[in-house]
């Protein structure tokens, strides 16, 4: 590496150091805070089966949306609780989630971005997936989830569900 591409490379890094420890210093203002609750709330719901929490903190307006490869049932989007309901029952008879670990989560005003780590078992093959990568962008109106755009490691997912 030559000493140019080094130092951009270093200045690059200090400067990503620099504006970390900036924005993880600042406080969220209320509806950031309340954004940021509501979500984690949300995922809390989901991750123990809650869903009559899940129900309370969704409106009736909500759009979710997995992106990722077409062919897994799961994949693809709804729009209101009855139609979420259906959607998520679709991904629970399929895959047995063994983990899920988020790593970092960030929020700003009425969004929220959740990045993470998680496992599981595809139903249709019996195969455990392997450890994949997943984010989320979410967004939050009056305490209520109005938009959860999923996005996964779908390649490993599919090759586990196909088998």
């Amino acid at each position: 590496m030559n000493r140019r591409t080094l130092l951009k490379t270093s200045l690059g890094a200090s400067l990503a150091i620099i504006l970390g420890q900036q924005a993880g210093a600042q406080e969220m203002d209320e509806q950031t805070q309340a954004s940021f609750d509501t979500v984690m709330a949300f995922m809390g719901a989901m991750g123990s089966g809650d869903m009559e929490t899940m129900g309370t903190l969704m409106a009736d307006d909500m759009v979710w949306h997995n992106e990722g490869d077409a062919t897994l049932p799961w994949i693809g989007g709804a729009e209101g609780k009855e139609n979420i309901f259906k959607f998520l029952g679709g991904f629970s008879e399929n895959v047995q989630t063994t983990v899920w670990e988020n790593t970092d989560a960030f929020a700003s005003g009425d969004t929220v971005a959740v990045f993470g780590k998680m496992n599981g078992i595809t139903i249709q093959s019996g195969k455990e997936i392997g450890a994949f990568t997943f984010a989320l962008r979410a967004k939050v109106r009056d305490g209520e989830v109005v938009l959860w755009h999923w996005f996964e490691d779908s390649f490993a997912v599919s090759q586990a569900y196909h088998g």
